[in-house]
């Protein structure tokens, strides 16, 4: 599933073409790409078209791209919001581009510059969604999420989609509170990577990212979350952090085809990767083979040696 250096990749390519863009036209070629749509696939296409698109923001591995509508007065504010599942692919094509064979959604829009451009949403598994929902304001006041400051002074600088109001901020996030999510460690009884996949602890972590920070931090991944220092739960973020900017510089991971960033090209960080899929290898640390665990209907990758389980 991508993590949020793969939606934070796809965020970056959406915010140049898109950022004030148009849609010109909807059609949708799946209907269940748009499971997560509070209307018909008819008011999914009726209220897009025409609409322009104010930025692309992004909390953890949510996306929305707030909307405003020619004409329209409304006290109330509205994004397209967007979520890649396990497969999910948001392309930008020239139009007459080769059709994508899995493509489920397309939507023609009208750059800033009056270039077109084929917005495309693919998905394989169709476990990802696009839908139009309402939006909030946050819980805590601040920022809705990351957009590079296009968000900043604007209406909907600190709203967020309601569907994400739960999800707490990820690591990469400017306010990411560090002290309140220390503090919910030490209540959490649960092992660390249960509490990092949490996505309302904070948010953005998947299985790949969370292995790779237990392994920098040396922790087991049953470790309860509890039982872990206050350095040490510091050194831990601020190793989830390093590995998340550093993926998001490379493009993000790549296993299976599934994941591209928005001109189809697949990330790059695996070549970097310390414990998530080496099972049998050399740890890079102490040389000893990377043991990959059944987990909550995953793997965790873990070195035996320099990750053990402390018992109170």
């Amino acid at each position: 599933m991508p993590e949020l250096p793969e939606v934070e990749t796809v965020r970056a390519g959406l915010a140049g073409p898109l950022t004030d863009a148009t849609i010109e036209s909807i059609s949708v070629h799946d209907v269940r790409s748009l499971k997560r749509h509070p209307g018909s696939p008819d008011d999914f296409v009726q209220t897009l078209t025409g609409a322009r698109i104010e930025a692309v923001i992004r909390r953890g591995k949510f996306l929305w791209l707030p909307l405003t509508f020619g004409g329209a007065s409304s006290n109330q504010s509205f994004a397209l919001v967007g979520h890649l599942g396990m497969s999910g692919q948001m392309l930008l094509r020239e139009p007459g581009f080769e059709p994508e064979k899995l493509n489920r959604v397309s939507m023609l829009c009208r750059t800033a510059s009056g270039a077109e451009v084929d917005f495309r949403f693919v998905d394989q598994r169709i476990f990802g969604s696009l839908a139009i929902d309402q939006l909030v304001a946050t819980p805590d006041g601040g920022v809705g999420g990351f957009s590079e400051s296009v968000a900043a002074g604007k209406p909907f600088e600190k709203l967020i989609p309601a569907k994400a109001a739960h999800i707490a901020r990820d690591p990469l996030d400017p306010e990411f509170d560090l002290e309140r999510v220390i503090r919910v460690f030490k209540k959490k009884d649960s092992g660390i990577k249960r509490v990092l996949l949490d996505q309302q602890v904070l948010s953005g972590i998947g299985n790949i990212y969370a292995d790779e920070a237990l392994w920098a931090a040396k922790l087991h991944y049953d470790q309860p979350a509890s039982s872990i220092s206050t350095v040490k739960a510091k050194q831990l973020i601020a190793e989830v952090q390093r590995i998340l900017a550093a993926a998001v510089a490379q493009g993000g991971t790549s296993f299976d085809e599934q994941y591209k960033n928005v001109n189809g090209e697949s990330g790059y960080f695996e070549v970097s990767l310390n414990a998530y899929g080496q099972t049998g290898k050399p740890c890079a640390r102490c040389g000893g083979p990377i043991k990959r665990d059944d987990w909550m209907n995953r793997g965790s990758h873990y070195c035996p040696r320099c990750q053990k389980l402390r018992h109170s």
